[in-house]
């Protein structure tokens, strides 16, 4: 019982439709512009910097606050250790956030609330993954291959550190972010149709290997 209140509160935690809320500050529907996506990155695309990255940033507090916060309440015996149960929490507010309740189940892709949570729970696959991120957009200057990539990366690097380096990463935390890195896949299906026609949008000005190219 004290597991379930614990994800239901992330779950909500999770569904705060930040880019909603923040659009409708600047009189529109995120939802009608743009790729139709109520997450940080068409946000930055509609609307600017200035109301992307605040959604992105309250994202990555959803995550890390499902992990960090909501999974340490005393509420009662857990089935599962700490570890285990912030992870759990944190999966269930990127569901919160991708199927938000207050916004009809139309919310984000996740990424930066799974990268909330992964900061919260393996700060250093996180960061590997975040250099595949930013390399990524160098090359391509896509979001979009940049956090699939990223998200795939998680569970590699999470291995690679296991087998390989004084860190411990148990089989259980690989699977999970194996399974939302496949999750956060299924999330940029539509994406991944563009991309395989020619027709996702990119950020020019991400795509910084041309600018240096042709200095």
């Amino acid at each position: 019982m004290a597991l379930a209140v614990l994800l239901i509160l992330s779950y909500l935690t999770g569904a705060f439709p930040s880019a909603i809320v923040i659009a409708r500050l600047h009189g529109i529907d995120i939802r009608e512009h743009g790729s139709g996506n109520a997450g940080a990155t068409n946000t930055w695309r509609v609307l600017g910097w200035r109301a992307g990255l605040p959604v992105a940033l309250i994202d990555v507090v959803k995550g890390a606050t499902a992990a960090l916060g909501i999974a340490r309440i005393p509420i009662g015996p857990l089935p599962v250790n700490l570890e285990i149960v912030a992870i759990l929490c944190g999966i269930v507010a990127v569901l919160g956030h991708v199927f938000p309740v207050y916004a009809g189940f139309r919310g984000g892709k996740g990424v930066a609330t799974a990268g909330g949570m992964l900061l919260a729970t393996g700060p250093v696959p996180v960061a590997c993954a975040l250099g595949v991120f930013l390399l990524t957009i160098f090359l391509s200057g896509m979001i979009s291959v940049g956090s699939i990539a990223a998200a795939c990366a998680i569970p590699i690097s999470a291995f690679l550190l296991d087998r390989y380096t004084d860190l411990s990463y148990p089989p259980l935390f690989i699977g999970l972010t194996a399974g939302l890195a496949l999750f956060i896949v299924y999330t940029h299906r539509t994406n991944i149709g563009r991309l395989l026609k020619g027709e996702e949008r990119s950020f020019p000005r991400l795509q910084l290997w041309k600018r240096l190219y042709r200095r």
